[in-house]
């Protein structure tokens, strides 16, 4: 199962798919009004509703049992999901995410939660989606990368959800998804406690997922698998695939039964 940031979709994943496929059943959705998902302009676009799509996603399919990748916003969406339900966790991969709470956060994204401004920045000019394009990865995306990624986001309504992440971002207890978050964060305990293997893909060159948040993965999980690319960005697929590539397929190996064999 993986699952997409803000302002990414499944696209972002598209190399991991391919990498996959021949091996595994490969689950890549996009989240409620993100991506091809329908983008509804009255809903609630929360952390607690995006858990909840993920979980009726997995009983829809009858997924009783499956690893867990997350980056970015799907971090605390999928750990969220697995913190509720870890007996059905093989394995788990993040890359550049957070699931615990922190006050960490670059003024250029607090300006986009501005009131007003914010909605401009964000819905009127593109200044999330667009900006990322460079300043989410550490080499410049092909032209048609490129377009790809922003391809859903191509108007102020279809912008409806890479604003309400943004806004939704859980800083202080008084956030609408702090409570939330929360649950998620103390559910790291539970599958830390249940030796879930964890990898962990990081870029170095990460503005706002920066080392003070791996390092907080890696006091939480002191047993998991550690990658640290200085020279990658947030979007860390598109700079470090090459290297990222043979890790995930040895860590995923070819089926449901190598996450069983790993825990011995």
């Amino acid at each position: 199962m993986l699952v997409h940031g803000n302002p990414t979709w499944s696209y972002y994943y598209r190399k991991v798919i391919s990498l996959l496929a021949p091996d595994h059943r490969v689950i890549a959705p996009d989240h409620m009004g993100c991506g091809l998902s329908d983008k509804p302009q009255d809903y609630s676009y929360t952390l607690e509703r995006h858990i909840g799509n993920l979980e009726r996603l997995l009983e829809h399919l009858r997924i009783d049992r499956f690893a867990l990748v997350g980056h970015d916003w799907g971090g605390a969406i999928g750990m969220g999901c697995a913190g509720r339900h870890p007996e059905r966790i093989e394995r788990m991969v993040m890359m550049n995410t957070a699931a615990f709470r922190s006050t960490r956060i670059p003024l250029r994204i607090r300006a986009c939660r501005w009131p007003v401004v914010g909605r401009l920045i964000v819905r009127g000019m593109n200044g999330f989606a667009g900006a990322a394009l460079s300043m989410a990865v550490a080499t410049k995306l092909p032209a048609d990368v490129a377009r790809a990624y922003i391809a859903p986001y191509n108007s102020w309504r279809n912008r409806v959800a890479v604003h309400e992440f943004v806004r939704d971002i859980p800083l202080h207890p008084g956030d609408r998804s702090y409570r939330t978050l929360v649950k998620v964060e103390n559910g790291l305990e539970v599958l830390r406690r249940m030796q879930v293997p964890l990898l962990l893909l990081w870029g170095g060159l990460d503005f706002c997922f920066d080392h003070v948040f791996y390092q907080e993965w890696c006091e939480r999980f002191p047993e998991a698998q550690k990658y640290f690319f200085s020279d990658g960005g947030h979007y860390v697929l598109e700079d470090k695939f090459a290297a990222i590539a043979p890790l995930l397929r040895q860590f995923l190996g070819s089926g449901v039964k190598m996450g069983e064999e790993g825990r011995r």
